[in-house]
């Protein structure tokens, strides 16, 4: 629906969810695939926040 129009970031769910039709995928492993690539790419370490208690 954008077509011809400045890209934006606030399209990213929309093309999450054209992604995820195409594929045959839940929108949800459209969102974790893209996350991790993005993360191997560029090189965001996690750490997992554990009760203290």
């Amino acid at each position: 629906p954008y077509r011809g129009k400045r890209n934006q970031p606030a399209y990213i769910p929309l093309i999450a969810q054209k992604i995820a039709e195409i594929k045959g995928l839940d929108i949800s492993e459209v969102a974790k695939a893209t996350t991790e690539n993005a993360m191997k790419l560029f090189n965001i370490k996690t750490t997992e926040h554990k009760n203290p208690a």
